[in-house]
């Protein structure tokens, strides 16, 4: 072995007996493996001590091949949404930022403190409201190509010009939606200053907090029902505590995109043109917005708290009311920033400051001294119950049952009017 390396390297080279395994490897394996070995060595190692000299001479070709590195797996875990409900539930008009596995879980005891059910999966949904799972996904999911609507859409006239779009869902599905508001939307926690669509409060309890006050402030937002988007829905229920695909099922069930009529090779599909919001029409918007908009009123109360005023909300006139009219000007200011940063927007047309020197209108009934109708109205009122036209009978009870809830002395004396005498047989009409 030593002959071998004075060849290769010269006289005065060794090669230990510990390191000199490669080499005898080389050495056996021939002549030619041998010179290879030779010019492909490296010299590794140095002197242990002065006056000695080590060397050793190894082929990486020989040495054993390392282990080649193996990627890393993750552990195998159970998916908590399905693939096949992924699309489904995370379609375009229901994207989210949010992607942290602990608003994918139901919380049963954060729904059990505001007394809604527990609900875990969409068949949970399906059973309460007595339809089969494939039903509730037919109504539930977002299409870009639908053939079959489930609103019927119109518009009515408004007293203050345009018109209003109705979305008024179909037999079948306003079913459903009746039986979703009974099970957990007529449940969800409403702010006390909401007296719109709220079991024991109307009009009467809105407007009689605002009876007798010098300055009352009104406002109005626009696009009350559009403005909650599907999203705005399923962030609400995840933050009460559903877990997100029961949150996500129930967001699309009780919204509704604009859509457009397309003739496509005789074919007629309704295509979404817009986002899903809450409709005009469906009987499970009113009590979602207002739910929604429990912030927003605790917000707009704490405002008006610290400033002397009242505070109620009907639907989307919001209404305060207080004695300094430098104090209602600021107070504007401050609450229209809040209904910006609440994601509403105000509709500037429809504010009003209006003091004791005028009519003050809440919700169309007159708030300055008592709580009841204008002069001019109750006029028009006692017309038609003096005329007494027969084909107007209905509409003049229903008129004077209004005027009773708001303000009974005012009914009772429109009761008591003079009626015209019946026309006698053969008389001709008065021109």
């Amino acid at each position: 072995m030593g002959s071998w390396l004075r060849r290769v390297f010269g006289p005065g080279a060794e090669s230990p007996s510990g390191d000199s395994s490669g080499a005898d490897r080389a050495d056996r394996a021939g002549p030619a493996t041998a010179s290879a070995a030779a010019a492909a060595g490296t010299r590794r190692g140095g002197p242990l001590r002065p006056n000695q000299r080590r060397e050793a001479v190894r082929d990486e070709r020989l040495l054993p091949k390392p282990e080649p590195r193996r990627p890393w797996r993750a552990p195998k875990s159970r998916p908590i949404i399905p693939a096949d409900a992924g699309a489904r539930l995370f379609s375009d008009s229901l994207r989210t930022r949010n992607r942290e596995l602990r608003t994918l879980a139901t919380d049963p005891a954060q729904l059990a403190r505001h007394g809604l059910p527990i609900w875990d999966t969409e068949r949970d949904v399906a059973d309460a409201l007595g339809i089969s799972l494939g039903e509730l996904r037919h109504h539930a999911i977002h299409r870009r190509r639908e053939r079959v609507e489930h609103y019927v859409t119109y518009a009515i006239a408004k007293r203050s010009g345009g018109q209003r779009i109705i979305h008024a869902p179909k037999t079948r599905l306003k079913a459903i939606l009746r039986k979703l508001h009974g099970a957990l939307v007529g449940k969800l926690p409403v702010s006390e200053h909401a007296h719109g669509f709220v079991a024991g409060r109307s009009v009467r309890t809105g407007a009689a907090i605002h009876v007798g006050k010098r300055v009352v402030l009104r406002l109005d937002l626009r696009e009350f029902f559009p403005t909650v988007t599907a999203a705005r829905v399923r962030g609400y229920l995840i933050a009460l505590g559903y877990g997100y695909p029961v949150a996500a099922t129930l967001a699309l069930l009780t919204t509704e995109p604009p859509r457009q009529r397309v003739d496509i090779d005789g074919t007629i599909f309704h295509v979404p043109v817009g986002p899903r919001t809450c409709v005009q029409g469906a009987p499970t918007s009113p009590g979602l917005c207002n739910a929604i908009l429990h912030k927003l009123d605790r917000r707009i109360a704490g405002l008006a708290r610290r400033a002397g005023f009242a505070y109620t909300r009907y639907a989307d006139d919001l209404t305060l009311s207080g004695d300094d009219l430098d104090t209602a000007h600021r107070l504007r200011r401050r609450v229209e920033r809040v209904i910006r940063e609440e994601g509403f927007e105000v509709n500037p047309a429809k504010t009003r400051v209006m003091t004791g020197r005028g009519a003050q209108r809440v919700t169309g009934v007159t708030v300055n001294r008592v709580l009841g109708l204008s002069r001019r109205e109750r006029r028009q009122i006692r017309a038609m119950v003096h005329c007494g036209d027969p084909d107007r009978a209905r509409q003049v009870e229903g008129l004077l049952a209004w005027v009773e809830m708001l303000n009974p002395a005012q009914a009772d004396a429109l009761r008591r009017a003079p009626r015209k005498p019946p026309a006698r047989p053969g008389a001709r009409p008065d021109r």
